[in-house]
């Protein structure tokens, strides 16, 4: 239950528990000169300050002006702890919850080179998990208003960006920004919704690199002329880690440690080397990728596309390279700073 819903109704509870206490008390010492109704009535006027008019002949009865005076008191207090929780919940529900939408709306309009995920069930929420380890800037789109909110307390605490729609609808899609997207990810449950996730994301963005999850192998060529930049089989990689885990078990569980420590986000990462960046024509060794990171080069693929595994220091770096990093998400956030700034030297070391 929402809390303010659940304040809400404590406050109720106690205001009627004053009314039945009020109610019974008049009652009783008005030894049946009043009726229960009339008592009710009574405490009701009384507890809210209205006081049309006493009860008959209250005067001759001893303590229940005390009585009165009591309520009137505690009455004050009841009604504004009600009041303030009424307040809250409109303010925090319905109308707090238009100003969250129109608030996320406006920064969803104003996102660029951000991911679109379609779809956080079982696939999209691990997708999603990644993306916020990584700091990759992401708006999610799902039918399902009250998981999306959930996902966004658990893996945001409330901040994350969402569309509540179909994803294989076009308006819905331009919603999320698909046209400035750098990165689509088709993971909805059937192949057929990825496909024309797919063919809708493409129509709306040429330039943006969709990965499309599929259930049956069959459907990877469709959706690579659908315009899928790449597929994924979540059940045959299963399989196959299932495999590995029996043959190379030390792997895995490096593999596994640097998935899941939260605290450390252990990843390998990709950062491409712009045209006007300082690192162009520079030797591995003489980059300050070392003394401003804790980033280890695995490999180097070259504008030839070819990778270079444990690359030489000597090894020159051209525009359009990609290097392969082993590291944390912190130092190649650094890492990025650095193959883009016209001064590396401004930009800070990382702390991790």
């Amino acid at each position: 239950m929402h809390p303010h819903i659940r304040k809400l109704l404590i406050a109720i509870g106690l205001l009627s528990l004053l009314v039945l206490c009020g109610s019974t008390g008049y009652w009783m010492l008005g030894h049946g000169r009043w009726t229960f109704g009339d008592c009710v009535y009574m405490t009701v006027i009384t507890l809210s300050t209205v006081g049309f008019a006493e009860l008959g002949h209250m005067s001759d009865v001893r303590g229940a002006r005390g009585l009165t005076i009591g309520l009137i008191v505690s009455g004050i207090g009841a009604l504004a702890y009600v009041q303030g929780n009424l307040t809250a919940l409109l303010v925090e529900g319905a109308i707090g919850q238009v100003f969250r939408r129109n608030r996320m709306r406006k920064k969803i309009d104003a996102m660029k080179n951000h991911v679109v995920v379609a779809g956080a069930g079982s696939t999209g929420k691990h997708v999603l998990e990644e993306l916020v380890a990584t700091q990759t800037p992401f708006v999610v789109i799902d039918r399902n208003a009250q998981h999306l909110e959930h996902l966004s307390e658990a893996l945001m605490s409330g901040n994350m960006l969402y569309v509540e729609g179909d994803a294989t609808d076009d308006h819905v899609l331009l919603r999320a920004m698909v046209q400035t997207a750098r990165g689509v990810v088709a993971a909805l449950t059937h192949d057929k919704d990825n496909l024309y996730v797919t063919l809708s994301a493409r129509s709306l963005n040429a330039q943006a690199r969709i990965v499309a999850k599929i259930t049956e192998n069959e459907a990877a060529a469709k959706m690579i002329k659908a315009g899928a930049t790449s597929v994924v089989n979540p059940t045959m990689i299963g399989g196959m880690k299932m495999a590995s885990e029996l043959i190379r078990p030390e792997v895995n569980e490096f593999l596994d440690q640097m998935l899941r420590d939260k605290d450390r986000n252990l990843r390998l990462e990709e950062v491409v080397v712009p045209s006007d960046s300082t690192f162009c024509g520079m030797a591995l060794k003489d980059t300050p990728i070392r003394q401003k990171t804790k980033l280890l080069v695995v490999a180097i693929r070259g504008t030839d596309r070819v990778f270079t595994y444990n690359p030489n220091p000597d090894v020159l770096i051209e525009a359009g390279t990609t290097l392969i990093v082993l590291g944390e998400s912190e130092s190649v956030v650094v890492l990025r700073r650095l193959v883009e700034a016209r001064d590396p030297e401004a930009i800070p070391a990382s702390t991790v």
